[in-house]
């Protein structure tokens, strides 16, 4: 059996961004990444390709291996064609605004047309709320009480997420990674 190094703590420290077949990341938002444990066991099962590694290491007996830090899957794993409708990506498709007031705090979600009114939950009649807004607004309709969207609900396409995705970068960053991530940026002179 491998064990690392470091200690329990240590170990979560070193996740593996994970690329498809395209070496392109399979989520900016949440980042694709794997523990190092799951990248180990997919680097013996031989379905990734190792791109970049860490200074630390895992050992069993016979055997010393460094933790991955940038690893690509061999085979391609389509994108979905449609967007998933759950809260996070609604919040993400709203930019973790509130469609009313254009806060950030305390956002939930909102039917434009209330529920109670035939409204249904989906991709065309929810938005991002804050809670303040959303008790305000109650379950009357937009134009009861003046208070419209900023932008009209609509479903979001799986590029535009990725895309909306790319926009929140995460608290921690590895150095390794830059290059797959943001390859498109403009570079330093």
């Amino acid at each position: 059996m491998l064990q690392a190094e470091a200690s329990e703590g240590e170990r979560m420290r070193y996740p593996a961004l994970v690329l498809n077949a395209d070496f392109q990341p399979l989520s900016y938002y949440p980042l694709s990444l794997w523990s190092w444990q799951q990248a180990i066991k997919a680097v013996f099962l031989e379905r990734v390709h190792v791109l970049s590694v860490y200074e630390r290491a895992v050992h069993s007996p016979s055997l010393s291996m460094p933790l991955p830090s940038v690893i690509a899957l061999k085979e391609y794993i389509a994108p979905p064609r449609r967007a998933a409708f759950t809260r996070f990506n609604l919040f993400l498709r709203d930019e973790f605004t509130c469609q009313y007031c254009g806060g950030h705090e305390e956002l939930t979600f909102d039917h434009v047309i209330p529920r109670s009114r035939g409204g249904r939950t989906t991709w065309e009649n929810v938005v991002a709320a804050c809670s303040a807004c959303n008790l305000k607004k109650g379950n009357r309709l937009p134009r009861e009480v003046r208070m419209f969207p900023a932008q009209p609900p609509r479903e979001p396409s799986p590029f535009e997420l990725r895309e909306k995705g790319r926009r929140f970068p995460p608290n921690y960053l590895h150095e390794s990674w830059t290059d797959y991530l943001y390859w498109d940026t403009e570079l330093e002179p």
